[in-house]
This record gives C-alpha cells, sequence and structure tokens, in this order.
C-alpha cells in the first residue's frame, strides 16, 4: 500500500503542474491535464514502462487524443518477468515483440474502475476485454481488488485505478501482462 501511495503522489504531482478538471484517486487530488504519455513520462516508478514505449514507437499514438484505458506496469512488475527480458525486448530487432506486449496493456475506450467491476458482475464474476493487440485480457474481482488475467494464465493485481488523464485512463498493475 506504501508503493501504492507514493505511485498516486508521483503522479498527482506530475500532472499538477498543468490547471484542469481535478478528479479524486484513491484519495488524492490529481489534475488531469496531460497526456498518458505526459504523466508516465514524469512518474519515476513507471520509467520502465517509458523506456519500453519509446522503444516500440509508440509515444505518439499513446500521446494521441484516444481515449485509451492503460494498464501500467510498475517498474517492480517489469523487474519480476526473468532477468534480461526486459533488455532483449527494447533492442531493435525484437520491436514487433515488444509492441504486441505493450498494445496487449492498452484497450481502446475509457474504461474506469467502476465500468471494469459493472463488466464483471454483468458477467457474472468474469469480465473479457478486448486490447488494442486484438487479444483477450480477463477480469475478475479478488475481494475488493480487480485482477486481470492474461493469455498466458499470468495474473496481475490492479493496485491503484482511474488515474484520470487527458486522453484516457491509467490503472497501474503489479505484473507485466503476456498475450
Amino acid at each position: 500500500m506504501k508503493l501504492t501511495s507514493r505511485l498516486i503522489t508521483a503522479i498527482a504531482l506530475a500532472t499538477s503542474s498543468l490547471a484542469g478538471t481535478a478528479v479524486m484517486a484513491d484519495n488524492h487530488k490529481m489534475v488531469a491535464m496531460k497526456n498518458i504519455v505526459e504523466t508516465a513520462s514524469a512518474v519515476p516508478d513507471l520509467s520502465t514502462l517509458v523506456a519500453a514505449v519509446t522503444a516500440a514507437g509508440l509515444i505518439d499514438t499513446l500521446a494521441s487524443p484516444g481515449p485509451f484505458t492503460v494498464f501500467a506496469p510498475t517498474n517492480a512488475a517489469f523487474e519480476k518477468l526473468p532477468e534480461g527480458t526486459v533488455g532483449t525486448l527494447v533492442k531493435p530487432e525484437n520491436k514487433a515483440t515488444l509492441t504486441k506486449i505493450l498494445t496487449y496493456h492498452v484497450v481502446a475506450g475509457k474504461l474506469t474502475s467502476t465500468d471494469i467491476v459493472a463488466a464483471i458482475k454483468a458477467g457474472e464474476g468474469n469480465a473479457m476485454l478486448t486490447t488494442v493487440a486484438g487479444e483477450k485480457l480477463a477480469a475478475r474481482l479478488s475481494g475488493n481488488s480487480v485482477v486481470i488475467t492474461d493469455g498466458k494464465g499470468g495474473q496481475s493485481t490492479v493496485t491503484a485505478v482511474d488515474l484520470m488523464q487527458s486522453n484516457g485512463v491509467v490503472h497501474v498493475i503489479d505484473s507485466v501482462l503476456l498475450p
């Protein structure tokens, strides 16, 4: 919980340099005028994600109007991958694989936590989300937390929700999703 609070505080500070509409995320006031990329770039705990997005050439896409829902893995999430994985993926010859993995973390449209929970309840405990990579993610509740299951059966818990940005919403996750 301490890491989540620090992350939300960092995101709030990253977005506070521009005036805009105030929103609440985990009891932290945030100003949502920057886009997803601008905010992520200002958050130290998302630096691996930003480096990967840069290597994949997806900066312009994720800075576009969208809207997008991004499940953003923290640096610690990337550290859970086998040693050398990130270094290998960011090499130019692996751009297609990296792009597929990163776009697997993005859903077209703006899905708030309320929207996701409603879809889970409507699906009798399970919601299928289609990513911009064309693959499926399964979402379910575990207590009060949303858990995302990827195509390989890996699970990631959403640790911070509804971080509203000018071109969508970010939900921070604790593991990298793999198609």
